[in-house]
C-alpha cells in the first residue's frame, strides 16, 4: 500500500477513534446515565403540534392519527396542521379532521416548510410548541416522555429518538442501522450540550425561545439545524428523550436516499459556514472545541479517503492489465499455505484500530437499541452497513460540496 495513503488512513482513524472513545466514555458518565433514566411527568403544560405539509397525502392522516393518539391530556394539546399550497390530496385529507375540536386547519400558498411552520407558531399561544413532519409517526408515550425533560429553565428544545417505519428492503434495514447508531450518538451529546440540530420527525421547542430569537428563516433549506445553532449560540440547551419513540419514512431507493443526503449535507455546510464562529470556540464548550470540528474533519476524511482509494484502486488496475498484456493470464490458482497460530497473529496496526473501530461501533449499536427499546439483532442491515455507506456515503458528500462550492440550488423533492 502506498505509503501516503498510510499515512492518511492512520490520522484519519486516530481521531475518529478519539472521538468514538470520547462517545463512549460519556455514555457511561453519571450525567449521560441521569439523562437515560425515565422522568416522571409533574405537570402537563401546553403544546401546539404543528404539522408542515407539501404533497403528503400517501403519510399526512396516519400522521394525524397518531398525535390524535398521544396519552396528554387533549385539552392542554392542539394540533396545526399547516397545508403549504400542496397540489395533491393533502389539503382534502386534513380537512377531514376539521370536525376534532383541538386540530386546527390552516391553507397558504407554497412558500417553504419554515413558513409553514411559523404560521403555525403564530396561530398558537402554547407554552411549548411541537415540530413533526407530516411523513414521522409519534408513539402514544412519546408527548409525556419529551415534556418530561424540560427540567430546566434553560432547556429550551427537546429531540426524541427516531426509527425506520416497518424497515422492510435491505435499503431501509440500512437506514434503521443508521438510526440506532445516531439514537446513541444524540443521547451522548445531549449530556455534553453539544447536539447542533433539532430534527423535524419530533422536536419540542419552549415558546420562549421563539419569542427571544425569533422564528424559522429559510436556513438553506435546514432549518432544524440553523435553529439549534441559533439557540446554542444564544446559550440556550438542547436535551434528549431517549426513550421517545418516533417512526419516520425512509427513503425507498438509493437515488432518493443520495438526493435526501446531499440535501442535508448542503445545508450542513452552508449553515456551518454562516456561524463559523462557534468552530474550536471555547466559549460553546464541547460543541464549539469538540462536535463542530469532528463534524467537519469527517466531512474531510470522507471525502479525501474516498478519493485516495479511487486513485489507488485506479493504479492497481493500471499494472494488472499492463502486466497483462506482457504475461498471459494464468487460470491457475495458487493456495498460499497457512498455519494459525495464537501468539503470532498476521495482524499490522492498522487492523487492529480497524477492529477496534468497528467494535465500538456494535457498542453503540447495542447502546441505541437498548434505549430505544429495540431487539438487537445481527441482520444483512449491520452486515452490509460499513460496506454500503462506505460507498454511498462519499457521493452525497462531494455532490454537497460541490453545490456549496458553485451555488447549485436544489429542490426539496
Amino acid at each position: 500500500m502506498n505509503s501516503t495513503f498510510e499515512v492518511v488512513i492512520y490520522i484519519f482513524l486516530f481521531f475518529g477513534l478519539f472521538f468514538e472513545i470520547f462517545l463512549l466514555l460519556t455514555f457511561f458518565e453519571p450525567e449521560a446515565k441521569q439523562r437515560r433514566m425515565k422522568k416522571p411527568n409533574k405537570h402537563f403544560p401546553t403544546v401546539a403540534a404543528i404539522v408542515p405539509c407539501y404533497n403528503e397525502e400517501e403519510t399526512i392522516a396516519k400522521t394525524v392519527e397518531s398525535l390524535v393518539a398521544l396519552e396528554y391530556p387533549q385539552d392542554k394539546l392542539t394540533i396545526v396542521l399547516v397545508d403549504d399550497g400542496s397540489t395533491d390530496r393533502t389539503g382534502r385529507i386534513i380537512d377531514s379532521y376539521g370536525s376534532f375540536p383541538h386540530i386546527k386547519i390552516i391553507h397558504k400558498e407554497n412558500g417553504g416548510k419554515h413558513t409553514a411552520l411559523n404560521a403555525g407558531i403564530r396561530a398558537t399561544e402554547t407554552e411549548f410548541v411541537a415540530i413533526l413532519d407530516a411523513d414521522s409517526f409519534v408513539s402514544r408515550d412519546a408527548l409525556k416522555e419529551i415534556m418530561a425533560h424540560f427540567d430546566h429553565e434553560r432547556v429550551g428544545a427537546v429531540i426524541a429518538a427516531f426509527s425506520i417505519w416497518n424497515p422492510r428492503s435491505l435499503l431501509e434495514k440500512l437506514q434503521q442501522t443508521e438510526y440506532l447508531l445516531a439514537i446513541a450518538f444524540r443521547h451522548v451529546l445531549s449530556a455534553v450540550n453539544g447536539l447542533s440540530v433539532t430534527p423535524g420527525p419530533l422536536s419540542i421547542f419552549r415558546r420562549q425561545v421563539f419569542e427571544e430569537l425569533g422564528t424559522f428563516v429559510p436556513a438553506h433549506d435546514s432549518e432544524d439545524m440553523e435553529m439549534a445553532l441559533r439557540m446554542q449560540k444564544a446559550k440556550w440547551h438542547i436535551a434528549n428523550a431517549p426513550h421517545a419513540r418516533v417512526y419516520t419514512k425512509a427513503p425507498e431507493s438509493i437515488a432518493k436516499l443520495i438526493r435526501q443526503r446531499t440535501r442535508w449535507m448542503t445545508g450542513y455546510m452552508r449553515n456551518g459556514f454562516d456561524y463559523r464562529e462557534m468552530y474550536g470556540n471555547p466559549h460553546y464548550g464541547a460543541l464549539g472545541m469538540l462536535v463542530l470540528p469532528f463534524s467537519t474533519f469527517a466531512i474531510l476524511g470522507t471525502i479525501v479517503i474516498f478519493t485516495l482509494t479511487v486513485a489507488q484502486t485506479g493504479k492497481w488496475l493500471w499494472n494488472f492489465f499492463q502486466n497483462a498484456l506482457v504475461v498471459p493470464l494464468s487460470f491457475t490458482f495458487h493456495v498460499p499455505s497457512f498455519n494459525f497460530d495464537w501468539f503470532f497473529l498476521p495482524l499490522n496496526t492498522m487492523i487492529l484500530l480497524g477492529i477496534l473501530a468497528i467494535g465500538i461501533l456494535c457498542i453503540r449499536l447495542c447502546a441505541g437499541a437498548l434505549l430505544s427499546n429495540t431487539k438487537p439483532s445481527v441482520g444483512m442491515g449491520v452486515v452490509w452497513y460499513l460496506p454500503f455507506y462506505g460507498i454511498v456515503a462519499p457521493i452525497w458528500t462531494i455532490r454537497a460540496l460541490r453545490d456549496v462550492v458553485f451555488g447549485i440550488r436544489r429542490s426539496w423533492r
